[in-house]
């Protein structure tokens, strides 16, 4: 049975040369990068040249890149490291109603400690008023977070239009961006967006799980949040996962060098199957083809069909894609989302995400909507008995 897997959004599969480079570090060259010895420099300068790699994909300095354990630890630094650092000043955040649970979790410890937080509503595509972020912006804001790419969807914020209105309206504002999604699919460049930080993670660039990096503009200070060594110039202590961080900059740099190649070939991806989609009764689509939307992500609720029950249904054919709304209470962010961009009540339990990677191909789209113009009547049938 050919394995199609759709579900980049959630994890990709490690590129070989990412994997060969990451065996070399942790098996030839496993020093310590505080050791002062030769295997300790080696580490060292895997980690400078990781650094330099990442930093060369969004044209900022390599001493802003600062580097994690992933996305989630990434955006918990921008949030509780700037209320912790900026608190005498304001403590009012702004962000929205469709942020990833790393974002909206931060923010609900926060409005407990006494910070005040706007959450900004989205249109029925997943965008912000920009006028709305305008009148929300206080002398008290000390930071805007706001999701370049949203991980369900695949809408794509205004993001260089909200920096400029951060600045023009309270220049003393940061302004941070979750680019979890973005990165490596979209150009990203901080300086003229007015970007003051952004969140990412390797696994999601076809590098290693585990790993991930902050980018803190050099006029930016926040208060760490692991403390203890020293390392990552103080801002996060720990010693260094070398062969992760270095298999990140392989992998970044892999990814903006083919950036044209790997972004044409989503989009026809992403294309092929919303064609298909729409063509299909009882379908509605929460993705649309344009420049709104991401390359790498379909979203797309199933009348009369519960998510789970496609989805192993899909699986049984060796088709892996992911929920996409899961109503349960253990997962509030991803019906969040679905519920700001107006998703009937009847559908919110009915929505697959689809995503695609550097391997994905029109044909395995082709053979997903064939499958899924199989799997509907049969499974409509049973649910109407």
């Amino acid at each position: 049975m050919r394995e199609i897997y759709f579900d980049n959004a959630a994890t990709t599969r490690v590129r070989p040369e990412v994997a060969e480079l990451m065996m070399k570090v942790m098996t030839e060259d496993y020093g310590n990068p505080s050791a002062r010895h030769v295997m300790g420099m080696k580490a060292e300068n895997y980690i400078k040249t990781a650094r330099e790699q990442i930093a060369r994909t969004l044209r900022v300095d390599p001493g802003e890149i600062y580097f994690t354990s992933g996305g989630t630890e990434s955006n918990n630094l921008a949030l509780i490291g700037t209320a912790l650092a900026r608190s005498r000043r304001g403590k009012h955040i702004i962000s929205t109603g469709i942020e990833h649970a790393a974002i909206y979790k931060p923010l609900d410890l926060l409005r407990e400690q006494g910070f005040d937080i706007t959450i900004l509503p989205v249109d029925g595509q997943g965008h912000i008023d920009l006028s709305e972020l305008s009148a929300a912006i206080r002398p008290d804001t000390i930071l805007v977070s706001l999701m370049y790419v949203n991980n369900e969807i695949g809408s794509i914020e205004p993001i260089a239009e909200t920096g400029r209105i951060i600045k023009e309206r309270n220049p003393e504002c940061y302004f941070h961006t979750d680019t979890i999604q973005a990165y490596g699919k979209l150009r990203i460049r901080p300086k003229t967006e007015h970007i003051d930080m952004l969140s990412v993670s390797a696994h999601k660039i076809h590098g290693p799980k585990g790993t991930g990096f902050i980018y803190i503009d050099k006029h930016v200070r926040l208060h760490p949040l692991i403390l203890g060594g020293g390392q990552e110039r103080d801002m996060r202590s720990g010693t260094e996962n070398v062969p992760g961080i270095a298999g990140m900059g392989l992998a970044a740099e892999m990814y903006y060098k083919e950036h044209e190649k790997i972004e044409a070939g989503m989009l026809s991806v992403r294309d092929r199957l919303i064609d298909r989609l729409s063509a299909m009764e009882g379908v509605k689509l929460n993705t649309e083809k344009g420049e709104g939307f991401a390359p790498h992500v379909v979203s797309a609720s199933f009348a009369g069909v519960r998510a789970e029950v496609l989805l192993h249904a899909l699986e049984q054919k060796g088709i892996y894609v992911s929920s996409g709304s899961a109503c349960s209470s253990n997962h509030p962010a991803i019906s969040g989302t679905l519920r700001s961009i107006g998703v009937d009540q009847d559908l919110l339990d009915s929505t697959l995400r689809f995503s695609f990677g550097i391997y994905s191909t029109p044909e395995e789209a082709d053979l997903c909507a064939d499958a899924l113009e199989e799997l509907l009547p049969q499974l409509r049938r049973f649910v109407r008995r």
